[in-house]
């Protein structure tokens, strides 16, 4: 049984006991504990159920790796499921459910699926649930949905915080064991800002659990304490920064990293965030990340208590647990040896050491034999006996086919079957791996590192995860590492002693991928490689006869790595069997892609501060608390509120007020908050070539001084933005967009700076929220203005569509002889911080033209009668400048621009594409938004043919009367043609074509 041991556990505090619970059962552990060591050390080895089979499952590993070990943790708001018990830190209070099983986790009814498992082969869901078709919707996907998943999802919001965190380091160094220290110490010694992150909650990784083992020795002293010293010489360094519980989630392009941070997962309820998601640049990147150990592929390896090696003597060094009285070890190298050894130390009985290799170990063989530990070399396990837990082992000669030469009773069995880097960081950004044939691991090739945009490597190893195996060629691997990654951000690495390590002289490993080696298909079909999807050596071989000969469609087909570990344990071991079943090297077979992140991350974390109020955080503009207190009727645009309209009073209707606005505006003066509008400054000398590409007409003969209208298309030609460019000097233009558009135009800008025109001289900024921008509208806005400014604004020195510096007092404004109404109009910008004085103004000077405010239906409602179109009702994605009537606005001077080409198509040249048209109803009302004009006939569906869609559609106070605008076949050659429009109750409305301008068509009142 396992069992709490006397002595040892060097990562525990034993004056601090902790109580948990597991199933409702009250267990005790210590601080320091992982849940996983508590589990063990109250024998509870059985700690989930397998998803496939629902075979018992205990616990396997000791770290991230781990498959079996996923609990359901805490309830209500702080409920989360599959969390890995191996990585999970105890505290008190700590409450656990083990997970996919029913009723219980001792008496699952879904273990029967292992009667059928002859049945329910590799890929059996692909060729069972495809006939008969008609059960797929009434019988297979109800069946899939319900078996399908492994924890409960949470029903509470979460309680806890999340953060974000962005950060600039010259070197980042990923892994805090003796190879992270020693690269992190090189690299901070030579003066680089360091960032040395660990993911477990100590410094030091496998050495201080390997080296006393076998008395490995650093500068002549103990390795332990040689561990102890790096971390106090760093600690001690200012450009070194330590962070624990943090991992290194993934490598991406230009030194980018994702860290994840679990701040206060071991402390719930401390003040400060549960997790921190570090959004890191960094100049070089050190993945000191160390290696798995892998397990041996036998029948019944997956019973409880068949652990790694490593495993078995992480709980019996750091935690002070035994995982069992009678410890079979199981190994085709040395390294196993040194859990025999510590067992013995520890006082427990290990009946054998089953080597594979015919000629053993060596040193560490001797030292086993001197303990008074049998080995047997040659030898393998042909099966273990016990269902919920080990009970036995049968060995078997490893050359042969599995007949059974001797039985030993045990309640433990700790297996190795290698080691392998984890490169997965080194691989996610395009570095390289190579098959190493001697030590038998894909390890990273240092001539192939993930290269930046000049080419040069801004990815290195160090250590282990390098392929070093020995402890002075780790040392020595690692002090080159943070010296040349010092070295590449521009600092002088320092010349020091290199550190003198003793340890053991290792036999070579002998790959082990089937044991035995000619196990029959009975042995075979109970051989795991993936645990937790329960994936046997038979399903890897059949999926290689049936021509899954690719590793990724092998994947895929047996759903080997496709487990919450990845595949960590069973990649390498998986493809070593595809590879034989092929007859072909495992180099030539590959290895699966590696994808970040490293290990599941919260999702609450990707999110951040950002949920509740904050998820979309509300945009205000320098004049909204003005609006709020003066009848503002909002409206949501983008994450902006703007008002819809001002009542001035609460019981005044929503149509009374807009049309007294709209009145009030065309017969006097009104006032328009248009600072939502975005505002792009483009800037450099090859602006007006960029904005030539990307808008359809010319920009770059616009004069300083001046403002042009465009439009601007997306690739396939479709209208996506429109908006007034004004030039502000020779290498400067401003770029004003729709309110949804502007981080979305920002963002196209950007695209094709940074993929397409790489090498143009241009710069963009969206300054959006710096300027505050107010319309002064109406016959009365020039009189308004020059109450507050003793400058020219007649027509003759600021004419239409120019624009001006002006001081108005204190405001340094910027006015644009612009209007989207109609009337005479100045768009006036000021700094944000002088936005609501201006406002305030602004009403003052214009009180005795009975100055008022109006909202974006007014605003809506003006430009409608003007027929100008707006983005996102004139526009749906699938119209063309050319279906509004714009060819005006699409140069001919210009060989190119975004859209052009696609704009060629037949389908986009087809004279049947409806066109943009006015619309009046014969009677006067108002034609609902969207209805469709019918035509003769029906359809292939047989729904009515229709010929025509209303885009906009409002009742005009200045015309009494209803209007519209809308696209229609042939709809510029119809003009006071009659057509219907359907309603929703089924009846008509006759609408008669007419031009979109409905007001004011010869353009007299806005020039004046």
């Amino acid at each position: 049984m396992s069992t709490r041991l006397a002595n040892g556990g060097r990562l525990v505090n034993k004056a601090n006991a902790m109580e948990f619970t597991f199933n409702g059962k009250r267990l005790k552990g210590y601080e320091g504990d992982t849940l996983a060591s508590a589990l063990l050390a109250n024998d509870q080895m059985l700690v989930g159920r397998s998803f496939k089979y629902h075979r018992p499952r205990g616990i396997v590993a000791s770290g991230g790796e781990e498959p079996n070990g996923l609990v359901n943790m805490g309830r209500g708001e702080t409920f989360e499921p599959n969390q890995r018990v191996t990585t999970t830190e105890l505290f008190d209070g700590l409450e656990a459910t083990s997970q996919n099983h029913w009723p219980s986790l001792e008496f699952d009814v879904g273990a029967i699926n292992t009667k059928f498992s002859r049945f329910l082969p590799a890929g059996f869901y692909y060729k069972m649930f495809i006939h008969p078709r008609p059960l797929w919707k009434h019988v297979y996907e109800p069946f899939i949905r319900q078996s399908a998943g492994l924890g409960k999802a949470p029903k509470d919001k979460d309680g806890d915080k999340y953060e974000h965190l962005y950060a600039f380091y010259d070197v980042v160094v990923i892994g805090g064991g003796v190879a992270g220290l020693m690269a992190a110490r090189a690299a901070g010694a030579a003066g680089a800002k360091v960032l040395l992150m660990e993911q477990t909650a100590a410094w030091g990784g496998r050495t201080p659990v390997d080296g006393p083992l076998y008395n490995a020795t650093v500068n002549d002293g103990p390795v332990d304490k040689f561990v102890d010293e790096l971390v106090a010489e760093l600690g001690d360094m200012p450009n070194v920064e330590m962070r624990l519980r943090m991992m290194g989630a993934g490598v991406y392009d230009h030194g980018y990293i994702l860290g994840y941070e679990r701040v206060n997962d071991h402390n719930p309820g401390a003040q400060g965030p549960r997790h921190r998601l570090w959004r890191i640049r960094a100049g070089q990147i050190v993945t000191a990340t160390g290696a798995i150990e892998r397990p041996l592929s036998f029948a019944g390896n997956d019973v409880p208590g068949v652990m790694l090696a490593s495993a078995v003597r992480d709980y019996v060094v750091n935690y002070g647990v035994s995982v069992g009285d009678r410890t079979v070890v199981v190994t085709n190298n040395d390294d196993a040896y040194l859990t025999a050894l510590a067992m013995k130390a520890a006082g427990l009985d290990v009946p054998a050491i089953i080597d594979a290799r015919a000629a053993g170990a060596g040193v560490l063989a001797e030292k086993a034999k001197a303990a008074g530990i049998r080995v047997e070399t040659g030898k393998g396990i042909a099966k273990v006996k016990g269902g919920k837990r080990v009970t036995g082992v049968g060995i078997c000669a490893q050359a042969g086919e599995g007949s059974v030469l001797e039985e030993i009773a045990c309640d433990a069995v700790a297996m190795s079957g290698g080691w392998s880097p984890v490169v997965h960081l080194w691989s996610h950004c395009g570095g390289k791996l190579i098959w190493d044939e001697q030590q038998a691991m894909f390890r990273p090739d240092p001539d192939k590192a993930p290269t930046g945009a000049a080419g040069e490597a801004y990815v290195s190893t160090a250590g282990t995860a390098s392929g070093e195996l020995e402890l002075g060629a780790v040392l020595a691997d690692a002090e080159e590492a943070g010296r040349a990654a010092a070295k590449a951000v521009g600092k002088t690495p320092k010349k020091a002693e290199k550190p003198k390590a003793e340890g053991v002289q290792r036999n070579l490993i002998q790959p082990i991928w089937m044991m035995p080696q000619g196990a029959n298909v009975k042995l075979r079909m109970k051989s795991w490689l993936d645990y937790q999807n329960d994936v046997k050596v038979s399903d890897v071989q059949l999926a290689a006869r049936e021509g899954y000969e690719s590793v990724e469609h092998a994947k895929r087909y047996t759903t080997l790595g496709m487990a919450t570990d990845q595949g960590k344990l069973s990649n390498i071991n998986g493809l070593a069997i595809l590879s034989d079943a092929l007859n072909q090297p495992i180099p030539q077979t590959g290895t699966t892609t590696f994808r970040p992140p490293y290990t599941p991350i919260s999702m609450a974390s990707i999110a951040g501060e950002a949920r509740g109020e904050i998820f979309q955080p509300l945009r205000k503009t320098p004049m909204h608390d003005w609006h709020e207190a003066n009848g503002a009727y909002w409206e949501p645009v983008g994450h902006w509120r703007r008002p819809y309209t001002f009542r001035q009073s609460p019981g005044e209707e929503i149509g009374a007020a807009v049309k007294r606005e709209i009145n009030q505006t065309r017969g006097s003066l009104g006032l328009l908050d248009a600072s939502t509008l975005g505002k792009l400054i483009v800037k450099g000398p090859d602006a007006g070539k960029f904005l030539d590409m990307l808008y359809t007409n010319m920009m770059s003969t616009l004069k300083p001084g001046r403002c042009r209208y465009g439009l601007m298309c997306n690739e396939n030609g479709f209208l996506m933005d429109d908006g007034v460019v004004a030039r502000l000097d020779e290498d400067t233009f401003l770029c004003h967009t729709t309110t949804g558009g502007a981080d979305s135009i920002h963002a196209h800008m950007e695209e094709w700076l940074q993929t397409e025109w790489w090498d143009w001289k241009v710069y963009v900024a969206n300054v959006t929220e710096q300027y505050a921008q107010i319309g002064v509208v109406g016959p009365k806005a020039r009189k308004t203005l020059e109450k507050l400014t003793d400058v020219d604004l007649s027509a003759e020195a600021l004419p239409f569509m120019a624009w001006q510096d002006v001081d108005f007092g204190d405001a340094k404004a910027r006015v644009f002889r612009i209007s989207f109404s109609g009337e005479l109009s100045y768009e006036i910008a000021v700094p944000a911080s002088q936005g609501r004085a201006f406002w305030d103004q602004l009403l003052e000077a214009g009180k005795e033209f009975g100055v008022m405010p109006y909202g974006t239906e007014g605003l809506h409602v003006m430009r409608a009668e003007k027929g100008f179109i707006m983005i996102g009702d004139e526009t749906d994605g699938t119209v063309i400048p050319q279906d509004l009537g714009m060819q005006w606005a699409i140069s001919k001077k210009k060989d190119d621009y975004i859209g052009k080409r696609a704009q060629q198509r037949s389908h986009m040249a087809d004279p049947e594409r409806w066109q943009l048209v006015g619309l009046q109803t014969v009677d006067g009302s108002v034609l609902p938004d969207g209805a469709y004009c019918v035509a003769e006939g029906d359809n292939a569906n047989g729904q009515r043919n229709v010929q025509g869609r209303v885009t906009s559609t409002y009742y005009s106070p200045t015309l009494d009367r209803g209007i519209a605008m809308g696209l229609v076949k042939h709809g510029t050659e119809r003009m006071d043609e009659v057509i219907e429009f359907a309603k929703v109750d089924g009846t008509t409305v006759p609408t008669r074509i007419v031009s979109a301008v409905f007001y004011d068509p010869e353009g007299e009142k806005q020039n004046v």
